[in-house]
């Protein structure tokens, strides 16, 4: 932990007392660090969020989610620790098996009672009212934007799906009133997501979020969220849990729409499966 450690052990001495709180939580918690969304961070150190900000400001960073992922990167470099703890170098491939396959089950299990149902129903309600629909997503969380893309093309539905940074934030300055942006992220800290957001309301368009963090900063922007749960391991931020989980969720607002698809929508799925079953041999 030599480097974002020294950096904060040289500047100690120049921070406030709300900022030394910061850098103590740090020093004994850095583990808890990785896996905390922002706002989590600044509860567990008793201070506010713009404290923690001026706080990484001191020691050179001017995002939250960069500061995370060096804690976790130097974490990982100290230690001999694996990304799932349960699993040792002498595990057979049988072994790894059944224990991946169980960690993700258990994660399964827990989003029934993490997934408000209400929120699904209404996220349903406004894809079909919207107009437009701009899917967006970045990094890992891309290709779940994508499927919901993929999913509701079928149905005739105008949906879009963008994980460029520039594009994203051109695309929601022209968005309007009967406009809808879904966003996917883990974290829910993403700036680029949260610019998006900014944009999209600007100019009064309804904002869903499927996230894992409920006190994260998307979560907190949005209209409408989704939260997946997942059994986080210490050094897995980009958890692919909570990817199978928030695939899960775009089945979940699939299978709504079929229930609540007009005859038009219909004929649309089944032209869509005929077109795609001419690239099949």
């Amino acid at each position: 932990m030599s480097n974002v450690i020294a950096q904060i052990r040289t500047k100690y001495n120049t921070l406030s007392t709300s900022q030394k709180r910061v850098a103590d939580y740090v020093f004994t918690s850095a583990d808890q660090v990785m896996i905390s969304s922002l706002a989590d961070f600044a509860a567990a150190c008793a201070v506010s969020e713009p404290t923690v900000m001026r706080f990484l400001r001191k020691i050179g960073y001017d995002s939250y989610q960069i500061f995370r992922v060096n804690i976790a990167q130097e974490l990982a470099a100290g230690k001999s620790d694996n990304f799932y703890p349960d699993i040792t170098p002498g595990d057979s491939m049988e072994s790894i098996r059944d224990k991946v396959l169980a960690l993700t089950a258990r994660s399964l299990q827990d989003a029934m009672t993490v997934i408000d149902a209400a929120q699904v129903e209404r996220l349903v309600d406004r894809i079909l009212k919207a107009n437009r629909i701009i899917i967006i997503g970045m990094g890992a969380s891309a290709a779940q934007a994508f499927d919901l893309q993929h999913k509701l093309l079928r149905f005739g539905l105008n949906a879009t799906f963008c994980h460029d940074p520039h594009m994203i934030n051109i695309i929601c300055t022209g968005l309007d009133a009967k406009s809808l942006l879904i966003a996917f992220t883990h974290s829910g800290e993403s700036r680029e997501i949260l610019d998006g957001i900014r944009y999209a309301h600007q100019n009064n368009s309804f904002v869903a979020a499927i996230c894992s963090y409920k006190n994260s900063s998307v979560v907190a922007a949005a209209d409408c969220a989704i939260l997946s749960s997942s059994i986080e391991t210490q050094f897995r931020s980009d958890s692919l849990t909570s990817r199978i989980i928030q695939f899960a969720i775009i089945d979940m607002i699939y299978v709504a729409i079929v229930l609540h698809a007009t005859p038009r929508m219909k004929e649309n799925v089944n032209r869509t499966r005929l077109a795609v079953a001419t690239n099949k041999t």
